[in-house]
């Protein structure tokens, strides 16, 4: 009696186990599961890809840097060489219009509509 019990509920468990499983992964199967699931992975992904990309980036900044400065060595040129003095745009001064004024960068007009008719 004890053995035909005991072996009836082993069954009984047995089957809620692995009908319990069986759902379980048949949830797992869904097409809205496995999108999530698809999107998720995804996700994760592109975060690694940017992780690698910036530390890429930064890498070669730092590089980049090194590689100026050793040029920079060779050739001589990190010193502070003195700039030249700035110079003035030829473009804005207008030495031919009679109405130029030496020494002012900008000419301003007095504002007459008349002037024209």
């Amino acid at each position: 009696m004890f053995r035909r019990t005991f072996w009836f509920t082993t069954g009984v468990a047995a089957g809620v186990w692995a009908t319990t499983k069986v759902n379980r992964k048949l949830k797992h199967l869904t097409p809205e599961s496995l999108a999530r699931t698809a999107g998720n992975k995804a996700i994760e992904a592109g975060h690694r890809i940017k992780d690698r990309a910036v530390g890429f980036a930064l890498d070669v900044r730092d590089n980049m840097a090194v590689r100026e400065a050793e040029l920079g060595e060779a050739l001589g040129i990190n010193e502070n060489p003195e700039l030249p003095a700035p110079r003035r745009f030829a473009a804005i001064e207008n030495r031919n219009n009679p109405k130029y004024v030496e020494g002012s960068a900008y000419q301003t007009y007095p504002y007459n509509r008349n002037e024209d008719h």
